[in-house]
């Protein structure tokens, strides 16, 4: 036995296999266990997919395989699996000759993409982890794109729960920073977001499709109106079957961008910004996986955005003082201040100024500022850039004597921003002119300052920045490797927010490539057990550093999301010991240690 002939092992004589009952033999990649029973020959993967105990430990009873450490049963004949935790056992073809049995030297499914596309859908309708991570790293050597798989889970949650849920925003937010990954933090992205949507559709109701209102669409203006009516008066089916008449009618994402942003901002800062910020991911899941699927995306949000509280009825935006005058006041004025800002258009670059006119303790202050900046020139995306600015500011200088629980606050605030942000820029990407954008747009903008102010509470007293009143970081490496690995040592202990916080600043202000920076905040993000705020501050803490091209503003904007990300580190990483037992089935190493696997003693107990 264990002589290779061509692709085939020869295993022995089939009256000694018959007696004997099994044998193991070493294959080309594992071990594979060849079994006669009934009359039958089989040879299988000796490792239960599972977690890779020893099948030839188990037992065999009317066909059935059962392995003995967590109780996994297979169907001997075709090597499925009657529990959909494990996974089918891959079988190899067997050939009698002459007496002999021989078998071929690997196993594998048929078809295998089509064999772990499968084993995705299983993985998420029954909230599996272990077969999620596998299938995933069966479609990476299968060739699948992260798009593809992107693709699958978003269309999954979208259908499996009534409703845009944070399983989707992190989905999202995790592919928009792959493109920049190492493979290994690739396939955690791929792993963490895909399995966020699977426990966020767990147990929950499907969606109830519905459909636009007739194959003619109305004027954009005239869906609008329409739309912000139904948001307002909490119509949900109304406010859908008019968003997907828009689709239907093929609106332009920059169309459907303004139709939602605009029913989104007719409240104040909706539901502590989640609203909006939901409305901005599906935008980006659909750049993802493509725009051919916006009617089965974009409808998702709309259920949030008609529920969704606005601040104008929360206590603290009118008590001790009224936000919501002063708002109105300057939201008819905007026209008039938009029309004289036309003639300053593409020369104003006051946004680190204005962001630090936006942190005032003033609202009428604030207000002004931003009135003046529009008066003077500034776009609709230098308002927003500047607003994300001041509320990365909000985290970077998060104060420690605040509850832990504020950290939240000061995350929904610049999330907010960034989504804002990104939602306004998609409404100029067809050449608009920015002034001319829908002034209900820019109410968007008016409420993240609000929403800064209220939370100013959140800086007394502010936490220094690194480096900070002649502060020396020279203490520190000035190797990019050893500060990456510093950082990551440093994340692997609780409350290491200023250390964290210092190496990133010495990374930047040595100016040493960001992508490696990038891809360690990654790797520290995704080793975590993290909550849905982690992901979303790493992500729109890369993209909002990246509007500012190497400025010492985008280093605050970084140190603000490694704050927030060392106060929430380290976890039990449960889910990375998961996503580790997946690589090492998948690359032929044992969870389960035993002595050597290949031998020909024993029988397969009764």
């Amino acid at each position: 036995m264990g002589k290779a002939s061509e692709q085939f092992i020869r295993v022995g004589m089939l009256e000694k296999l018959k007696a004997k009952g099994w044998v193991v033999v070493s294959g080309k990649r594992c071990p594979l266990l060849v079994v006669y029973d009934n009359g039958r020959v089989h040879a299988l993967d000796n490792r239960c997919p599972h977690l890779g105990f020893p099948l030839h430990r188990g037992t065999i009873e009317d066909g059935i395989l059962t392995c003995h450490w967590h109780h996994a049963r297979f169907d001997l004949s075709s090597g499925g699996t009657f529990d959909l935790w494990a996974d089918d056992v891959p079988k190899c073809e067997v050939q009698l000759r002459d007496g002999e049995v021989w078998v071929a030297s690997e196993c594998g499914h048929p078809d295998a993409t089509a064999h772990w596309r499968r084993r995705l859908q299983d993985g998420m309708a029954h909230n599996l982890g272990l077969v999620i991570s596998k299938s995933v790293l069966g479609l990476q050597v299968g060739g699948v794109s992260y798009r593809q798989m992107v693709r699958e889970a978003a269309l999954f949650g979208a259908r499996n729960r009534d409703g845009w849920g944070s399983g989707l925003t992190v989905l999202t937010a995790l592919a928009n920073l792959i493109p920049g990954l190492p493979e290994t933090e690739t396939y955690l992205a791929l792993y963490k977001g895909i399995r966020r949507v699977a426990s966020d559709c767990a147990g929950e109701a499907p969606r109830r499709d519905r459909d636009k209102l007739g194959d003619h669409a109305p004027p954009l203006d005239t869906l609008k109106r329409w739309l912000r009516h139904w948001t307002l008066v909490r119509h949900r089916d109304g406010a859908e079957r008019t968003l997907l008449t828009a689709i239907g009618g093929g609106a332009e994402p920059a169309n459907l961008a303004e139709l939602l942003l605009s029913a989104a901002t007719d409240r104040a800062y909706a539901d502590g910004g989640h609203a909006l910020d939901f409305v901005n991911k599906a935008f980006e899941c659909l750049d993802v996986i493509g725009w051919e699927h916006a009617d089965a995306i974009l409808p998702a949000v709309v259920g949030q955005m008609v529920k969704a509280i606005g601040r104008e009825e929360s206590n603290t935006w009118r008590h001790p003082v009224d936000l919501m005058p002063i708002l109105e006041k300057a939201f008819a004025a905007l026209p008039g201040l938009i029309v004289k800002g036309r003639t300053g258009m593409g020369t104003w670059k006051a946004h680190t100024a204005l962001a630090h006119d936006i942190l005032a303790d003033d609202p009428e202050a604030i207000v002004g500022a931003l009135k003046d900046a529009i008066r003077t020139g500034a776009t609709t995306t230098d308002l927003s850039r500047a607003l994300a600015y001041a509320a990365a500011l909000r985290v970077a200088r998060f104060g420690s004597t605040n509850e832990f629980s504020d950290w939240n606050s000061a995350h929904h605030s610049f999330t907010y921003a960034n989504a804002l942000h990104q939602l306004l820029k998609r409404l100029t990407s067809d050449g608009k002119d920015e002034q001319v954008v829908d002034v209900a747009a820019l109410r968007g903008v008016f409420h993240g300052a609000m929403a800064l102010y209220i939370n100013r509470y959140l800086n007394v007293p502010p936490a220094r920045l690194p480096g900070e009143k002649g502060e020396s970081l020279d203490d520190l490496p000035e190797n990019d490797e050893d500060l990456c690995q510093m950082l990551l040592d440093t994340m692997d202990r609780q409350q290491q927010i200023e250390p964290a916080a210092r190496i990133v600043a010495r990374y930047l202000r040595l100016g040493h490539p960001v992508e490696p920076l990038v891809a360690t905040l990654a790797r520290a993000l995704l080793r975590e057990d993290a909550g849905f705020h982690a992901y979303q501050m790493l992500e729109a803490g890369i993209r909002q550093f990246e509007e500012w091209h190497g400025a010492e503003e985008g280093h605050h904007i970084l140190i603000a999301a490694v704050r927030f990300l060392a106060a929430h580190a380290p976890t039990e990483r449960s889910q990375l010991q998961t996503a580790s037992i997946a690589q090492r089935l998948h690359r032929g190493g044992r969870i389960y240690e035993e002595e050597p696997e290949a031998t020909e003693a024993g029988a397969v107990p009764p």
